[in-house]
């Protein structure tokens, strides 16, 4: 009988970001008190969880939001590029609401091919990255369970490889991975069986205007 293993992706929590930047892999962004809070919630809500290995991108936001993790489990969290936040081109410019970066003439020239999409990282690429993150992982933790730290495009990119999508332009405002929001692979053996979700610190959550983020 093959071995169940389950693999969470988890988003990083709520970020300071008073200036409403499109901040993707820049430096120096950080969670905010709620965002902090929203880690440790759901820490506490895994306690009880077989989880033996924990990943996180290298961004400050994915490594805080991993730390109350690392602490609940005797782990030390590895950091691995493969689940950085996706390339943007937008990054550094200011959101305002909804998607009015996306309005802005400015910004026009970036948005020839939202199949691609031309802004940013490819869909292939990220979905690649990301697949062998979670295989890596899968095997990691083999009969266990695993949580790597992301961001939510690339969460949201995978998680609709893995169900079978073939389009994967979609409207940032669907994707359905909310601020510290676990996403979970769970496999029999080397198959993926089922794909869950969950919002352990759902009601923490003010929701992001940050497309992304």
């Amino acid at each position: 009988m093959a071995e169940t293993t389950v693999v969470h992706l988890m988003r990083h929590g709520e970020v300071h970001n008073p200036g409403g930047i499109l901040y993707g892999r820049l430096p120096g962004y950080h969670l905010s008190e709620t965002g902090r809070l929203m880690a440790e919630t759901v820490a506490k809500a895994v306690a009880a969880r077989d989880i033996v290995a924990l990943y996180s991108s290298p961004l400050e936001r994915a490594m805080e939001t991993a730390a109350p993790l690392a602490a609940t489990f005797g782990l030390e969290p590895e950091a691995d590029d493969r689940l950085i936040e996706a390339g943007n081109m937008l990054e550094g410019r200011m959101v305002g609401q909804g998607l009015a970066i996306l309005r802005n003439p400015r910004n026009y020239r970036y948005f020839w091919n939202p199949m691609r999409p031309s802004w940013g990282e490819p869909y292939p690429l990220i979905i690649e990255r990301m697949r062998t993150m979670v295989d890596d992982a899968r095997k990691a933790a083999r009969g266990h369970e695993a949580v790597l730290v992301s961001h939510q495009l690339p969460i949201w990119t995978i998680r609709m490889a893995a169900e079978g999508r073939r389009r994967f332009w979609h409207d940032p405002r669907r994707r359905q991975c909310g601020l510290a929001s676990l996403t979970t692979f769970t496999f029999d053996g080397d198959r993926l069986v089922s794909v869950g979700y969950s919002e352990p610190a759902g009601s923490l959550a003010q929701g992001s205007a940050i497309p992304g983020a």
